[in-house]
C-alpha cells in the first residue's frame, strides 16, 4: 500500500526533525515505518537513505522500487527478517558492521517462505545470512563484500542449516564464498560469481543441486566435502587459477552427478580423492575439460569412479595422480581425448584401439610435488623426450579406456 495517514504522520515528523538539526542530521531510521505497517501490509517508503539496524517482525512486503538505501551506519547487520511470508525487494542495503563473530551481514534471514529479490547489497561484510531458515527464494540480487583482502571478506550468501531454499540468478562479485553448512536440498540456479575465494562450498549438504551457474576468476570453484547426492550440471568454471585450488573439489563425497559442465582454464579441472567407501562414487559425465593445466587430479585413489564420455582438450597434463597410484581403477569410457593416437578404420566414431595414458617424467612431479616448478622447463622436456623415446625403466599406466570417441 501507498504510505497511509499513521506513515504520512511518521514521515512528516521524521523530516520536521532533520530540518530542525540542521546540515549535521543523522538519516531518518527506517525502523518506525516498519513497525507501522500491519501483517501482510505493503510498505513503500517514499525514495531516500534511512538508517538502520531494522528488523522485519510480521509478514510485510517491504518494496523499495530501486529508490530506497538503508545503511547499518557501519555496526551490525543492517536488516534482519524474522517473520515468515515477508517480502524485501528494490532496496539497497550498505555499510553493515566488520565482525566476523557477529556476522554482521547485509540481511539475516531467520524465517521460511519469504522471497529476497532484486536487491543491491554493497559494503556489506556478509551479504544475505539463512540461518535455520527454510523455502526461500532469493532472487536476481547483486551482493558485494567490503572492499578488503580476500581473506578477510565476509561470504556472499551463508546457509546454516537451512534447506529447501532456492537461489537464482543472483550477481556475487568480490565476496569471498558461497557456503552451505548442514544445508541440505537446496537449488543454485543461473547465479553468476567471481572473483571469490570458493565459488561455492558445501560441507555436510547433501542432496544439493547446483545447475547452470557461471563461476569465473575464483580461487576454487565448486568444493564438496562430506556431502552426499550432491548434482552439478551445465555449469560454466572459468579461469580458477588459485595456487591450490580447482575448478570442481571433492572430498570423501559419494554419488555425486557431475554432468554437462564446461572446465576451462584452469589449474586443475577436477580434483578427488578416493572413494573410502565403495559407494563413495563420482559419475563424471559430458563434461568438458578445456585448456587447464591438469584436465584431473586424483589422490589416495582406488579406483571407482565412472568417467564416461567427456571431453578432454588442449589440458598441459590430461590426468594426474598423487604419488605411487594410478587412475586405472576407473571406470573410463567413451571419452574423446584430444592427444588419441588410433584410428577409426570401421568409421563408427569409436577408436580400434584403446587410449592409454603413461607417465613417463610426468612421474617426477606426481611422485615430489615440489618439483612441479619445473614441469614445463626445457631440461624437463628434454627428459620427457628421452624417457619416451627409450625409456630407463617401464612408464606408468595411469589410465586406459577402452573406447575413446573420434570427435
Amino acid at each position: 500500500m501507498v504510505p497511509n495517514a499513521k506513515h504520512a504522520w511518521l514521515i512528516g515528523m521524521l523530516l520536521a526533525g532533520l530540518l530542525a538539526a540542521g546540515p549535521g542530521y543523522c538519516l531518518p531510521p527506517l525502523q518506525p515505518l516498519i513497525d507501522a505497517t500491519p501483517a501482510g501490509g505493503v510498505l513503500r517508503p517514499p525514495p531516500g537513505t534511512y538508517a538502520g539496524p531494522a528488523v522485519i517482525t510480521q509478514p510485510i512486503t517491504l518494496d523499495g522500487a530501486g529508490a530506497v538505501t538503508v545503511d547499518g551506519g557501519g555496526h551490525g547487520t543492517v536488516l534482519s527478517v524474522r517473520a515468515n511470508g515477508t517480502i524485501v525487494r528494490g532496496l539497497r542495503l550498505t555499510n553493515s558492521g566488520f565482525t566476523h563473530d557477529g556476522v554482521d551481514a547485509g540481511l539475516l534471514l531467520e524465517a521460511n517462505d519469504v522471497l529476497i529479490e532484486n536487491n543491491v547489497f554493497d559494503d556489506v561484510l556478509f551479504g544475505i545470512h539463512l540461518k535455520q531458515a527454510n523455502r526461500n527464494t532469493l532472487r536476481g540480487n547483486r551482493i558485494t563484500s567490503k572492499p578488503v583482502e580476500l581473506s578477510l571478506r565476509g561470504d556472499g550468501i551463508r546457509l546454516w542449516y537451512s534447506r529447501f531454499n532456492t537461489i537464482e540468478g543472483n550477481t556475487i562479485t568480490a565476496a569471498r564464498d558461497l557456503i552451505f553448512a548442514n544445508s541440505a536440498d537446496n537449488r543454485i540456479v543461473a547465479n553468476t560469481i567471481r572473483d571469490g575465494r570458493y565459488g561455492m562450498q558445501f560441507v555436510f549438504s547433501p542432496r544439493n543441486a547446483v545447475e547452470r551457474n557461471i563461476l569465473t576468476h575464483n580461487g576454487t570453484g565448486i568444493a564438496v566435502l562430506y556431502s552426499e547426492g550432491v548434482s552439478i550440471r551445465a555449469n560454466q568454471i572459468l579461469h580458477t587459477l588459485g595456487a591450490a585450488g580447482a575448478a570442481l573439489v571433492f572430498k570423501d563425497s559419494s554419488q555425486v552427478a557431475v554432468e554437462d559442465n564446461e572446465v576451462l582454464h584452469c589449474a586443475v579441472g577436477l580434483e578427488a580423492n578416493a572413494p573410502v567407501h565403495a559407494e563413495n562414487l563420482l559419475y563424471v559425465r559430458r563434461n568438458r575439460f578445456a585448456h587447464n593445466v591438469t584436465g584431473m587430479y586424483f589422490y589416495g585413489e582406488k579406483g571407482g569412479h565412472i568417467i564416461h564420455d567427456n571431453r578432454f582438450e588442449k589440458n598441459f597434463v590430461q590426468v594426474a595422480v598423487s604419488s605411487f597410484h594410478t587412475a586405472r581403477d576407473n571406470d573410463w569410457r567413451g571419452n574423446y581425448w584430444d592427444d588419441y593416437e588410433g584410428f577409426d578404420r570401421d568409421h563408427n566414431g569409436i577408436g580400434d584401439t584403446p587410449h592409454e595414458f603413461y607417465a613417463y617424467a610426468d612421474r617426477i612431479w606426481m611422485e615430489f610435488p615440489m618439483a612441479t616448478f619445473f614441469r614445463n622447463s626445457p631440461g624437463f622436456e628434454l627428459l620427457d623426450f628421452l624417457e619416451r623415446l627409450a625409456p630407463f625403466s617401464p612408464p606408468q599406466l595411469i589410465l586406459r579406456d577402452p573406447m575413446p570417441r573420434m570427435r
